[in-house]
């Protein structure tokens, strides 16, 4: 096998789709893989999944008072912000209202859209988004992790445990997503398990089973992405042009994440990396650049010295 093709095996190791990533970790008849799917259309900014987040996991308070820029006042997520409602303001045109209309025959997408194809008055729009550990299929944090705190559930999750970190913060740096963080005063990292003890009971996550529009749903993870790619068409088809998936391609830098998002904007407008890659991908040409440079190293000490010697081998046989 020539170096390149090495590099290549384990470039598909360390990226790319995996459709069995938790047998992969070491799970023998490991159920499906679960995950969720957050539709952002839906979201209403209640915070609910906040606020059972914390509950159930024993979430330290964060946050402050507001910025004064927004409604949002976590800023991110982080070792004590789990989920992460954001509020994105933008100005757009309104459609007028509409009385007398039923709320199950009321698509306030569509009607938004087709208010802002006409003359509407200029108005402000809310996106509204829920984050998320996004669970990758290739997660760097897992893969940098010297203690095994991080490890792959039989779920296909990723979770720490906190009584084996030791606060190295490897996987800081590593996530593509800056979502774990070291807790200030604690050290060791900390961020979404996807209720990991709740599975194991057969129950949905906290965050899930709280939110009052089903924005996040929790499923298996085949079945929210059919779910949620009949939901973008949907949307399309009814005049949302500018909704799209993020983070359900098995094929993306990650292997795709499970956790996903349907976005009315560009991943960016939501504090999303547009295209991001799992940070170890890279490792095994890095490695061997790392090599070559040692060996050259070596060689240059070894000519060095190999010549010194001969020099004082030479004034010693005068």
């Amino acid at each position: 096998m020539t170096t390149a093709e090495r590099e290549g095996r384990w470039r598909r190791l360390l990226s790319g789709p995996e459709p069995e990533v938790a047998a992969d970790a070491g799970h023998a008849d490991a159920p499906p893989r679960v995950g969720f799917f957050t539709d952002t259309s839906v979201c209403i900014g209640c915070k609910a999944c906040e606020v059972a987040c914390k509950e159930w996991n024993a979430v330290p308070a964060d946050g402050g008072p507001l910025t004064g820029m927004s409604y949002d006042n976590t800023g991110g997520l982080g070792a004590s912000t789990w989920r992460h409602v954001a509020f994105v303001e933008q100005t757009r045109p309104l459609g007028g209202q509409r009385s007398a209309v039923e709320h199950p025959d009321l698509d306030v997408l569509a009607l938004a859209a087709e208010g802002s194809a006409g003359d509407g008055d200029g108005g402000l729009r809310w996106l509204m988004a829920s984050d998320v550990c996004k669970h990758c299929t290739h997660a760097a944090c897992l893969d940098v992790c010297p203690t095994g705190s991080l490890f792959r559930t039989e779920f296909g999750t990723v979770v720490v445990q906190e009584d084996i970190c030791n606060g190295c913060g490897y996987c800081v740096p590593a996530c593509p997503y800056g979502v774990i963080e070291q807790r200030e005063g604690d050290g060791r990292a900390w961020k979404c398990t996807l209720c990991y003890d709740r599975l194991g009971a057969g129950q949905e996550p906290a965050c899930a089973k709280a939110c009052p529009t089903d924005s996040i749903q929790f499923g298996p993870l085949d079945e929210l992405r059919e779910r949620a790619a009949a939901r973008v068409t949907r949307l399309r088809e009814t005049g949302v042009p500018d909704a799209r998936l993020y983070g359900a391609d098995p094929a993306d830098g990650v292997g795709g994440d499970g956790a996903f998002f349907l976005l009315l904007d560009e991943p960016e407008v939501y504090g999303l990396p547009p295209d991001p890659v799992v940070t170890t991908r890279d490792l095994p040409v890095m490695w061997r650049h790392a090599g070559t440079a040692a060996l050259a190293l070596l060689g240059g000490l070894a000519a060095v010295f190999a010549g010194r010697r001969s020099r004082t081998s030479g004034r010693s046989g005068r």
